[in-house]
């Protein structure tokens, strides 16, 4: 009888110590049916995309034809230089790092003039505009049109070359694209009026970069300091 006994307690101890093991799995395997997978969140970087975005386009076009530095720099080949940097420090009272405007290439006395201003990396104002998007700020092509306008204005009736001309009004803005390092904002400026008494000037001006518009100036008034 005793071993009847002992032979039923074990039986009961194994059938209960393999119980628990069944438990556990039932509940894991309805764990993974209730709980969906985790999926880590990658966070976009706006600024690695929109730096992508101005990728020079030979990463992202294959040229169909070899032309070479000579063809492409045969591309300016009839463009001429009417005043260069030393013509224009002459003229404008700016300097280093505001001087914003390289070379003339079209001049009308007293009218209209198309410059050039190259835009590099190596300019202070992107160590903050963007560090990781680098883009000139607005206000710095309106001002190189400025400058554009101030060598006709300097060299007409009532003003001196190296004198100092101020903004009185800016009005009908628009910018149509970014200007980045390496772009070439061509720029050309027309003035409209003229009151050598007073010294003040009104002008229109527009910007392009292979083409294409940038930026659109309706209206910009001078005040030449007296």
């Amino acid at each position: 009888i005793m071993l009847c006994l002992v032979l039923l307690l074990v039986s009961s101890v194994d059938a209960r110590a393999s119980q628990p093991s069944r438990t556990i799995g039932s509940v894991t395997h309805l764990r993974s049916k209730l709980i969906p997978h985790r999926q880590t969140h990658i966070p976009r970087n706006d600024a690695l995309t929109n730096r992508n975005k101005l990728r020079p386009r030979c990463e992202t076009e294959v040229a169909t034809e070899w032309k070479g530095a000579q063809a492409s720099s045969g591309l300016t080949e009839g463009v001429k230089t009417v005043l260069n940097i030393n013509d224009i420090a002459k003229i404008l009272p700016h300097r280093y790092p505001f001087l914003l405007v390289d070379k003339v290439i079209e001049y009308e006395a007293g009218k209209r003039a198309v410059g050039v201003k190259a835009i590099s990396l190596n300019e202070p104002q992107f160590t903050g505009h963007f560090p990781d998007n680098p883009i000139m700020p607005g206000v710095m092509q309106i001002e190189a049109l400025a400058q554009l306008a101030g060598i006709v204005c300097l060299q007409m009736e009532g003003a001196s070359p190296g004198s100092v001309f101020f903004f009185a009004g800016v009005d009908g803005v628009k910018w149509k694209r970014p200007v980045i390092p390496g772009d070439s904002l061509v720029m050309e400026v027309e003035i409209k009026s003229w009151k050598p008494k007073f010294g003040i000037a009104k002008a229109t001006g527009r910007g392009y970069v292979d083409g294409n518009l940038a930026v659109d100036v309706k209206e910009m008034t001078f005040a030449l300091a007296k």
